[in-house]
C-alpha cells in the first residue's frame, strides 16, 4: 500500500513499523516477549492500577476517587496469536479517567498454543467476575461495556454474541476499534497483494488459522467464534465501529456495521480515512487520532450513563 494513501499525520510512524515475525513458533515467543518488556505504557495519573493474581489475568483500573458506577472490560489486540493486557496501560487508565469508570482488562490465552474458545472462554470468565465483583468495586453491573482493538474488538463481539444467547446480563454496549471480525477475509488471497500496513492479510491469515485450528474462510466455523459469521444480529448491544479506511478491516467491518442497524441495532460506525492498522495506538499523539479517540470516548460515556436493557426472556 502506498504511502501518499497515508494520512500525512501518520506517514513517518508508518514507516518506523518493522514487519512482525509470526510464522514460527520461534518469532511468535520473540514479538511476545519484546511487547512484554516494552510495549507496556505508564498509567496517568489519576488512576490505581491493581493486578489480580487469582488465576484470571486481570487488570483494574480505577479513577482516584471512585468512578461513577459504571464500567469497560477491555479486550487487547494482537491477531489472536501476540499482545498482552499491559501493552493499552495508557490507553486504559485514560479512558478510566477522562470518563470516570473502572475499567478491567484481560489477559486471554492465545492461540496457537491455545485455540478456540480459549480466548473467549477466558474473557466471558472475566464478565462473570466483573458482574460478581460488582458490589466490592461500586459498580452497576447493568452499566458495563465491552471492547477492544482488533482481535481484542471481534473476541469482544463475539462475547457480546454469548452473553446474549445465554440470556444473562448483557454489556450496556460494544466499542470496537478496528475489529477483526471475519475469518472469510483472510481466505481471499487477492488482498495479499495490497500489503496493508501495520497488519496485512497473511498475517491474517496465521492469525485466524491458529485460533481455528484449519483454513480460514470454509463453510462453517464454531458458534461464536467468529463475529460475523452470526446470521442473526437482532437484540444485540448498541455498537460503535472505529475503523481506517485503508485498514484491511475496513471492509468487514464496514458490512458488519451496515448489518448490525438492518438488524435495529443502534450502531455508530467511524471511518477514518487515510488511517491504517491501529493507527490510535502508535500514533496517539497526533491530532487525527486524539480527536477520533475524544469521539470514541464521547460516544461511550453517553451510553454507560443508563443501564443496559434486559435480554427479552431473561432474568
Amino acid at each position: 500500500m502506498h504511502r501518499r494513501m497515508l494520512d500525512p499525520q501518520l506517514r513517518r510512524r508508518a514507516a518506523l513499523i518493522p514487519p512482525l515475525p509470526l510464522k514460527g513458533d520461534r518469532g511468535r515467543r520473540v514479538v511476545r516477549a519484546l511487547i512484554r518488556r516494552w510495549g507496556p505504557g505508564r498509567p496517568v495519573e489519576g488512576v490505581t492500577r491493581t493486578t489480580l493474581g487469582d488465576g484470571l489475568g486481570l487488570h483494574v483500573y480505577t479513577p482516584d476517587g471512585g468512578g461513577s458506577g459504571a464500567a469497560l472490560l477491555w479486550v487487547h489486540g494482537g491477531g489472536l496469536i501476540i499482545g498482552d493486557a499491559l501493552q493499552d496501560n495508557a490507553f486504559c487508565s485514560l479512558t478510566a479517567r477522562e470518563l470516570g469508570i473502572v475499567v478491567v482488562s484481560v489477559d486471554y490465552r492465545l492461540a496457537p498454543e491455545h485455540p478456540f474458545p480459549a480466548a473467549l472462554d477466558d474473557i466471558f470468565a472475566a464478565w462473570q467476575w466483573l458482574q460478581r465483583s460488582a458490589d466490592s468495586l461500586g459498580i452497576d453491573p447493568r452499566r458495563i461495556a465491552v471492547g477492544g482493538v482488533s482481535a481484542g474488538g471481534g473476541l469482544a463481539a463475539c462475547l457480546a454474541q454469548r452473553l446474549h444467547d445465554s440470556c444473562g446480563v448483557r454489556p450496556a454496549a460494544q466499542w470496537l476499534f478496528c475489529p477483526m471480525l471475519d475469518d472469510r477475509t483472510a481466505a481471499r488471497r487477492e488482498l495479499d497483494r495490497l500489503r496493508h500496513r501495520v497488519w496485512n492479510n497473511s498475517m491474517n491469515r496465521i492469525g485466524w488459522h491458529a485460533y481455528l485450528g484449519g483454513e480460514p474462510g470454509g463453510p462453517q466455523t464454531p458458534e461464536h467464534a467468529v463475529a460475523a459469521r452470526r446470521t442473526d444480529l437482532r437484540e444485540l448491544p448498541p455498537a460503535w465501529i472505529g475503523v481506517g479506511d485503508i485498514d484491511l478491516f475496513a471492509d468487514e467491518d464496514r458490512e458488519y456495521a451496515r448489518r448490525l442497524q438492518d438488524a435495529g441495532v443502534h450502531c455508530t460506525l467511524e471511518l477514518v480515512p487515510g488511517a491504517p492498522h491501529g493507527f490510535e495506538t502508535w500514533a496517539a499523539r497526533t491530532p487525527l487520532a486524539r480527536g477520533y479517540l475524544g469521539r470514541a470516548r464521547a460516544w461511550l460515556g453517553a451510553r454507560l450513563t443508563e443501564p443496559a436493557s434486559p435480554i427479552p426472556g431473561g432474568p
